[in-house]
């Protein structure tokens, strides 16, 4: 290809290469011969060398080597130079480029130019690319520009004094009295310029905000005159009279009246009129309608306005343009907290758009869906997002249980409602629900306790018909394991009579555990369930104890740690496993300490070389031998016998021996009842320094033939200077009447560390009477 090509016909070579290879090969022989004729001191074809140059930029081939070209082009005597290195300098020179200094004289002469295409392209180029520095040397020359005759200058000196107002803020006072004499002005153009350029101001500056507040009556007065004025062919755009000035200026009244009485009321009535006479049939009126319906939520309208602009919103869901639907749906979503009742109005089309085939539109119905969810409309607009739930795509499921759980919570109208709700989200999606949703729904179940027997039944069919839902599965396994008996009586108000098995519900159990599809946790539950019912039927004990037995040798560890656990109950601590293993308590109910609390003297402090911090003898039993080295029995029964020997006791007034003291905490114990075979007794703790005591815990340990029991600690806080303390009650069952030795752990922490000490009680104080 020759050197001298013209620019078509070069496009044409480009275009035709077959590869990318012979295309970069055009490239670099054209661009060759361009460097060498800018060398050239007297180049007739600058012009048309630069525009080839920028015609290889737009390919994305370096062309930086043609900036110093550009500039010499704009400081040209020829327009149609210009007009080439002007383009050059909009697309290949930036703020950060040091050439564009060079170009700062030859605009500010060109702003001054007689031709007013010449002053175009300076103020264009300035509006593009100008720096911070060009904008503050020429900004009084976009100001005298702002005061010409001339509308075409007017129009452009605004878009770049907007340009400057962006880079140098505190330029905007410059053009603040210009701007507000454009709005005088009839050209559209010169009016859409400074509507832009007055926003620009009035998003900058608070006080320029307040400045322009006053010109509100004068704005209205220019939108009224688009609204009510007749066909024009120059500004009619599918029959809205010049639609991009009407949403300009609605967003500027948008900001004007914005927590202000004064100018909201001013545009209340043409805001009115702008709804009622825009066409919506066509995307320029939806539009400006859309624009309405923002600026009557943004100020401080009135509310048969706002009412006014969500039936607007309305008619956008019926729209068949998606598009239009979703940004409906997401404004109707921005003010539904604040105009619930209207948007009420319009919940069957929203319900309608949740079976649109639009996965953002159905996104947004749904999230509009869920904020509409009330006390009154909790029955009619659940059963649709229970619909919608059954054929939603895989990547709304977790959202949609999620918002259909958090709205049963809160509106349900009785509680067998919100379980069968809860239920039937399992049955249909409950590999896609939160991991809190399992221990929710069965705290749930344990407070309605008339509903227990309904629930197991209803679970129990469910968990025959499918065990692929884990979280149904692990509800159903530990409704089973508790209310067991229940199933097998077989009486249900609420369900059809349905005669369960022992055998039936082993047999479900036992599906369960051997499937595949069964997790670890849900092999959990139903290993757990299973061994709840042993103390619950008559008949299958051997069953179960053969079945917990199987899981004794399983590779999954924490379910082998169960079945050994189990086979214990049943092999050394037999006469527990009644009491261990009965129903949970419902909430609300005082339980004592659960088992994994209680421990004996080598789980919590075998091995340990920790020193025992001393304590002050005390008058009490006889001194012990060493406490055996055995694992002791512990008892976890909600109704055992030291709870019936002291349920009726008073605590008396007891002296208290001091056990431990350090670091400003002192444990002092207390003796508050005494039988023959136990003794109940208090650690309390209290703190005299001067930052408050946080994690305070007690850990306990005693010798095997002792049993002891710990109930919940009054606080895990001891406040600074004394001013509160933390009381724990310890009941210790000693029917061998051995002596009595026990071994404390301290935890608690201070001023960022953590402490950790131990001390053995070898004698207790007596108790006294009053």
């Amino acid at each position: 290809m020759s050197p001298s090509v013209r620019l078509q016909e070069m496009i044409r070579v480009i275009r035709s290469a077959r590869t990318q290879g012979e295309e970069r090969g055009v490239i670099q022989r054209e661009c060759a011969a361009i460097r060498a004729q800018f060398r050239q001191a007297d180049n007739g074809g600058r012009s048309h060398n630069l525009a080839k140059l920028l015609y290889v930029h737009m390919l994305g081939y370096p062309a930086h080597f043609g900036q110093m070209e550009c500039v010499r082009l704009i400081a040209s005597p020829r327009y149609s130079e210009k007009r080439v290195g002007y383009l050059g300098a909009m697309m290949l020179l930036d703020e950060k480029q040091d050439a564009s200094l060079l170009i700062t004289n030859s605009i500010k002469n060109d702003l001054s130019h007689s031709s007013q295409y010449v002053q175009s392209l300076a103020l264009c180029t300035l509006a593009c690319m100008g720096s911070a520095e060009m904008c503050r040397d020429l900004a009084p020359e976009i100001e005298r520009l702002l005061r010409a005759s001339n509308s075409y200058i007017k129009k452009k000196a605004a878009l770049c004094a907007v340009h400057i107002v962006r880079k140098v803020p505190e330029l905007g006072e410059l053009f603040t009295p210009s701007a507000r004499s454009l709005l005088s002005e009839k050209n559209h153009g010169v009016l859409h310029g400074a509507v832009v350029l007055i926003t620009e101001l009035c998003q900058r500056s608070p006080d320029t905000l307040a400045q322009f507040r006053k010109a509100v009556p004068e704005l209205v007065q220019v939108m009224k005159g688009l609204v009510m004025s007749g066909y024009s062919p120059e500004h009619n755009v599918a029959g809205i009279s010049d639609p991009f000035l009407q949403v300009r200026i609605l967003r500027l009244l948008r900001i004007l009246g914005r927590n202000d009485d004064v100018a909201s009321d001013a545009m209340n009535d043409l805001l009115a009129q702008v709804a009622t006479n825009t066409d919506s049939s066509k995307t320029a009126g939806s539009a400006v309608l859309y624009e309405t319906v923002l600026t009557v939520m943004d100020i401080k309208s009135e509310s048969g306005l706002r009412v006014l602009a969500v039936n607007i919103l309305g008619r956008f869901l019926l729209n068949n343009d998606r598009n239009i639907r979703y940004i409906s749906m997401t404004s109707l979503q921005k003010i539904v907290q604040t105009d619930h009742n209207a948007v009420q109005r319009h919940r069957g089309t929203i319900v309608d758009c949740l079976k649109d085939q639009d996965a953002s539109v159905k996104r947004r119905a749904l999230e509009l869906s869920l904020a509409l969810v009330s006390a009154v409309n909790i029955r009619s607009l659940m059963k649709e997002l229970l619909l919608f739930l059954s054929c939603c795509p895989p990547e709304l499921r977790s959202h949609t249980t999620s918002g259909i759980f958090n709205a049963a919570e809160r509106y349900a109208p009785s509680q067998r409602w919100h379980i069968d709700t809860i239920l039937h989200v399992l049955t249909t999606a409950g590999g896609d629900v939160r991991d809190e949703t399992v221990p929710n729904l069965i705290q749930l179940i344990t407070t309605a306790t008339e509903l227990h027997c309904y629930t197991v039944h209803k679970l129990y069919r469910a968990l025959v018909t499918d065990i692929s839902q884990q979280s149904l599965v692990q509800v159903a396994c530990w409704c089973i394991g508790e209310y067991g008996d229940l199933l097998l009586g077989g009486e249900c108000e609420e369900t059809e009579p349905v005669q369960v098995t022992e055998d039936d519900v082993l047999d479900a159990l036992e599906t369960v555990l051997q499937s595949h599809m069964s997790a670890p946790a849900t092999r959990g539950f139903a290993l757990t369930a299973t061994m709840k019912l042993s103390t619950r039927i008559t008949h299958n004990v051997d069953r179960i104890r053969s079945i917990v037995s199987i899981y004794g040798s399983c590779i999954d560890v924490e379910l082998q740690q169960r079945a050994v656990e189990y086979n214990a109950l049943f092999k050394k601590y037999d006469h527990m496993r009644a009491a261990v293993l009965e129903r949970m308590p419902e909430e609300g109910t005082e339980t004592p300490q659960p088992a994994d609390q209680v421990c004996d003297l080598l789980d919590l402090l075998g091995g340990s070389d920790e020193p025992l911090q001393p304590r002050p003898a005390a008058p009490g039993p006889a001194p012990a031998g060493p406490a055996p080295a055995g694992p002791a029995p512990v008892s976890s029964s909600t109704g055992g016998d030291l709870l019936d020997l002291l349920g009726d006791l008073d605590p008396p007034t007891a002296p208290c021996v001091k056990v431990y003291e350090k670091n400003g905490v002192t444990l002092t114990l207390q003796c508050d009842s005494q039988t023959d075979t136990s003794i109940t007794v208090s650690l309390i703790g209290s703190n005299s320094s001067h930052c408050d005591i946080t994690n305070f815990t007690l850990q306990a340990a005693v010798p095997k033939s002792v049993q002891l029991q710990m109930k919940a600690p009054s606080g895990d806080v001891i406040p600074a200077d004394g001013l509160g303390q933390v009381t724990q009650t310890v009941l210790l069952n000693n029917p061998n009447k051995v002596s009595l030795r026990m071994r404390v752990r301290v935890s608690y922490s201070a001023q960022g560390s953590t402490f950790q000490d131990t001390v053995q009680i070898d004698s207790f104080p007596p108790v006294t009477c009053e």
